[in-house]
C-alpha cells in the first residue's frame, strides 16, 4: 500500500511541480545555453531500482564532457569546470529539477537513494549484499543520506544511510519520506554540504579523485565475511 500511495504523491508533485516551476526551468534554460557551449540538459546513465540502467535529467552545470577531464565524477569545491551559471545551479538545487520527468516516467521518486552513476560502483552482478540492498527501493531526487551529509559524505557512509532508509520506510512508511522532504528544503536554503571532501588535503583534486574512485569499488565488491562469493 505504502508503494502506491508514493507513486500517487510523486506523480501528483512531479506534475505540478513542472508546470508551477516552467517559467523558472525556461528562465535557467536560456542562461545555460548564453553562458556555455553545449546542451541545456544533461544526460547520465545511472543505476536506478535492482539496477536497471536510465537516463537521469539534470540542467548542465559543467563543461561539456566533463567527466573525462580532471576530477572526472567527483567536483571538489572550485571545480573549474563548473560553468558560472553551473555554480549557482549546484548551489541551490536547481540543476536537479529536471529528475521530476525522471519521476514522472517511474525511474525515480521524491524520495530514495540516489542513483549511482553507471560503473561508479564497478559490476552491479558483483556488489556486496549491503551495497545492493539500497537498490531494493527507486532512486530519489533527494534522500535520508543527502539531509544527513550530502557529498561530504563518502560512499561507505552514504550505503549506511540508504540502507537505514529501507528499513524505515518499512516500518514508518510515508512519514519518512515527508520528514526527508522537509529537511532537503532547509538544507538547499542554507546551501550545506554542496562539494566532496578530499581524501587528503596534502594532494591534488586530481589524485584524490583516483584514490576515492578506486576505493569506492573495492568497498562495494569486497567480499563480506560468511560469504562463499
Amino acid at each position: 500500500m505504502y508503494f502506491l500511495f508514493k507513486r500517487a504523491l510523486d506523480m501528483f508533485f512531479s506534475a505540478i511541480g513542472l508546470i508551477v516551476l516552467f517559467p523558472l526551468l525556461a528562465i535557467f534554460a536560456i542562461a545555460i545555453k548564453i553562458d556555455s557551449n553545449g546542451p541545456v540538459i544533461f544526460k547520465q546513465k545511472r543505476l536506478g531500482r535492482n539496477g536497471t540502467e536510465f537516463d537521469m535529467y539534470k540542467f548542465r552545470t559543467m563543461v561539456v564532457n566533463a567527466e573525462s577531464k580532471g576530477t572526472g565524477l567527483f567536483n571538489y569545491d572550485n571545480d573549474p569546470r563548473v560553468t558560472r551559471v553551473g555554480r549557482f545551479l549546484r548551489e541551490t538545487s536547481i540543476d536537479e529539477l529536471p529528475q521530476l520527468i525522471n519521476v514522472i516516467k517511474g525511474e525515480m521518486s521524491l524520495v530514495g537513494p540516489r542513483p549511482p552513476v553507471k560503473n561508479e560502483l564497478g559490476d552491479y552482478n558483483l556488489l556486496n549484499a549491503r551495497y545492493k540492498k539500497r537498490f531494493e527501493v527507486l532512486p530519489g531526487i533527494t534522500g535520508l543520506a543527502q539531509v544527513s551529509g550530502r557529498n561530504e559524505l563518502p560512499w561507505d557512509e552514504k550505503i549506511n544511510y540508504d540502507n537505514q532508509y529501507v528499513e524505515m520506510v518499512k516500518k514508518n512508511g510515508l512519514f519518512v519520506d515527508i520528514k526527508i522532504l522537509l529537511l532537503t528544503i532547509i538544507n538547499v536554503f542554507r546551501k550545506k554540504d554542496i562539494y566532496e571532501k578530499k581524501v587528503s588535503s596534502d594532494i591534488n583534486d586530481e589524485e584524490s579523485a583516483k584514490i576515492a574512485a578506486l576505493e569506492v569499488i573495492s568497498k562495494a565488491q569486497e567480499k563480506e565475511s560468511g560469504s562463499d562469493l
